[in-house]
C-alpha cells in the first residue's frame, strides 16, 4: 500500500500558501499573454524575474513545510489545537493510523 506524503490535514495547513502561488501564477500567465506596459527586453526579463523568483521560492517553501508538517505528525504526539504547551495536556490518539 502506498502512503501519501500530504494527507488532508496537511493540505489544509498548506492552503495558506496556495493562494499567493495562484495569484503569482495568474500574473505570470497574464503578462505573458498581454503586455500592457510596452517594455523592452531588459525590463521584461526583470519583470519575469520579480514574478518568477517569489513563485519558485514559495513553491519550494510550501513543499518543504508540507513534508515537515507531515513527518512531525507521524513521529510526534498530536495535541488538540493550542494545547501542546499547556501543562498536563494529553495527546489525542489518531484513529486512522495504519
Amino acid at each position: 500500500m502506498s502512503t501519501k506524503v500530504f494527507d488532508r490535514d496537511t493540505m489544509l495547513d498548506l492552503t495558506v500558501n496556495f493562494i499567493p502561488l495562484f495569484i503569482l501564477f495568474f500574473f505570470i500567465v497574464g503578462y505573458s499573454l498581454y503586455n500592457p506596459f510596452t517594455l523592452g527586453s531588459t525590463e521584461r526579463i526583470l519583470q519575469y524575474v520579480l514574478l518568477g523568483a517569489p513563485f519558485a521560492l514559495l513553491a519550494i517553501l510550501t513543499y518543504l513545510s508540507g513534508k515537515a508538517i507531515a513527518s512531525t505528525e507521524k513521529t510526534s504526539p498530536v495535541y488538540m489545537p493550542g494545547a501542546a504547551t499547556v501543562d498536563g495536556a494529553e495527546p489525542i490518539e489518531d484513529e486512522h493510523e495504519e
